[in-house]
């Protein structure tokens, strides 16, 4: 639990300002938020810690330390300003005048950018996905799929998971006829592409490892950020209610993340990487799906933790199998 005690006294923060700013209501939504966060982001979580073990232990710390606050205030508060600024061509301060004065209006601005965000997080996710999913593995989760002769010749086709998101962004640009829809969705492919050579051709093994990954670590968030900040209007329409519920949700998916890594997670549940890219993949699909409609946060929520359950529960029960075998 140590590894949880930032996190609930940000919490206990958190909640005491919320209180200020809205009173008991405030409180209770501000838990609603956190509870939101950590159900759109605990894949987030296991793939950060998969990235994370990787890194320079300097880089370890440097994501602990800059990455939270980055989280918190850069991708719950400043980018959806950002978005806003940039669309209706406003100042910053004025945005952020209009988001404290005129939130109905803000929340009308950003959810007009809404079909673009999802589209390039939604590409960026997919990326993710295809790039684990074309990936070869000696643990195989789901054997049918990953197991069969089309997986085998077609992780051997050179750039597949690319190919692949193309594929997906034409026919993308077909279902919505709207050409932004369709550049967003390239660039967060093209944002992901770029990482992937970053990290190739740095030659330091430190550096390599650290600006590469930090860089991929932010974006991954920040695509996690996209469902979560939309969808908290549903509840409050309080930019900073909104800040302090995604923000201290943020924090626990970070101590999640340490937690994993100092832990060796994934190497004693052996699918739980698996459940994570899954749930990952569904949740890339289903941001490209909010482009056209309406699909509630819950389910999103729901689909990611169910996947890891599952993950969880079988490494679980392999475990306890090759425990017996070995007896």
């Amino acid at each position: 639990m140590r590894y949880f005690y930032s996190s609930f006294a940000i919490m206990a923060l958190g909640l005491i300002a919320a209180y200020f700013l809205g009173g008991v209501a405030a409180i209770y939504i501000t838990f609603l938020l956190v509870i939101l966060e950590i159900s759109l982001s605990f894949d987030n979580a296991v793939v950060n810690a998969k990235v994370l073990e990787t890194l320079d232990p300097i880089w370890q710390k440097r994501f602990i330390i800059f990455g939270i606050p980055i989280a918190v205030f850069g991708m719950r508060l400043i980018f959806p300003l950002a978005i806003v600024s940039f669309v209706t061509e406003m100042g910053m301060i004025e945005t952020l005048q209009v988001a404290m004065n005129e939130p109905a209006r803000y929340e009308s601005i950003l959810k007009t950018t809404e079909s673009t965000i999802f589209a390039f997080g939604g590409a960026f996710l997919l990326m993710v996905f295809l790039d684990f999913f074309f990936e070869e593995r000696d643990i195989k989760w789901v054997t049918i799929v990953e197991g069969s002769k089309f997986m085998e010749k077609a992780s051997s086709v050179a750039n597949i998971e690319l190919i692949t998101a193309i594929m997906v962004g034409i026919a993308l640009g077909h279902i919505t006829q709207d050409f932004g829809v369709v550049l967003a969705f390239m660039y967060g492919v093209l944002l992901h592409s770029l990482l992937g050579m970053l990290d190739h051709f740095l030659s330091s093994g430190t550096v390599k490892s650290g600006i590469a990954g930090f860089i991929y670590l932010e974006v991954l968030d920040a695509s996690f950020s996209f469902d979560g900040v939309i969808g908290a209007f549903a509840l409050t329409s309080n930019i900073f209610i909104i800040m302090i519920g995604l923000g201290v949700g943020a924090m626990f998916v970070r101590s999640m993340t340490i937690y994993f890594v100092l832990h060796k997670t994934l190497s004693h549940f052996r699918y739980l990487e698996h459940g994570a890219h899954y749930a990952i993949g569904i949740l890339a699909l289903i941001m490209l799906m909010k482009i056209t409609m309406h699909v509630s946060e819950i389910v999103t929520g729901t689909i990611g933790i169910g996947l890891i359950a599952i993950a969880f529960a079988h490494s679980l029960w392999e475990n306890k199998q090759a425990n017996e075998l070995n007896q």
